[in-house]
């Protein structure tokens, strides 16, 4: 399930960070939960000797409380998508005007009328940046708390399965660190599978499968009002 807000608002996804764990064992109640640094790929490290993958973004967005979560924000930011429908629509009907009277219009006129449009398409670009800037960290919001509490979790399931190293795989090659592996040493499902039954939160009930990473789409076109061509006097 794709979120809708994703869809409307260009948002870019969002990219957790890789993880670097200290060995594969249960932190104790009272340790604090693992950093996570923006350049780092190896989300676990522990004794063992097998090596395996898992896409934590993937997980993030697989979870029960993440669709939740993830599709309750979309929701909220539906007001803010209708109005920057409005004000779009607002300045493609000045655009049509422009196109289809400008060379019936007197110069004061025609200039006046360009003048409008461009100003109503800087306030848009600034409002679109301002609510995809939001949109964007209320989603990190959700992601890092998420990912604060899936920590432990994939700590424990590398170190009671023999994991050496566990390898972050949310960005693809060759923007990430593995050209290919196999799925038999993927944990992301067991891992949310392990997620979703200690949160406690039910599944979605119109989810029919696990979400795909969401992919953007273009934001309201926000392009320069075509130029008249010039009447003679």
């Amino acid at each position: 399930m794709k979120s809708k807000f994703l869809r409307t608002f260009a948002i870019a996804t969002v990219i957790i960070p890789g993880m670097v764990f200290a060995q594969a064992t249960t932190p104790a109640a009272s340790d604090p939960l693992p950093a996570a640094p923006g350049t780092a790929t190896t989300v676990a490290t522990g004794n063992g000797t097998k090596v395996g993958t898992i896409s934590v973004e993937q997980a993030i967005f697989a979870s029960n409380e993440g669709q939740r979560d993830f599709e309750a924000l979309s929701k909220k930011l539906e007001p803010k998508q209708t109005e920057l429908k409005g004000q779009n629509d607002e300045i493609e009907s000045l655009k049509k005007q422009l196109s289809t009277q400008g060379d019936k219009l007197n110069d004061d006129a025609r200039a006046n009328l360009v003048k409008q449009i461009e100003e109503k398409q800087k306030k848009l670009e600034r409002a679109v940046q301002d609510a995809r800037d939001d949109a964007q960290n209320q989603q990190n919001e959700i992601a890092q708390r998420i990912l604060q509490k899936m920590a432990p979790i994939i700590v424990k399931y590398a170190g009671d399965n023999g994991f050496g190293l566990i390898i972050d795989t949310s960005n693809p090659w060759p923007n990430g660190p593995v050209l290919w592996a196999g799925s038999s040493v993927d944990i992301t499902k067991p891992v949310v599978d392990t997620y979703n039954t200690q949160s406690g939160v039910p599944a979605p009930a119109h989810a029919a499968t696990a979400p795909t990473k969401p992919a953007g789409t273009a934001a309201p076109k926000t392009t320069a009002p075509a130029a008249t061509k010039p009447q003679p006097k």
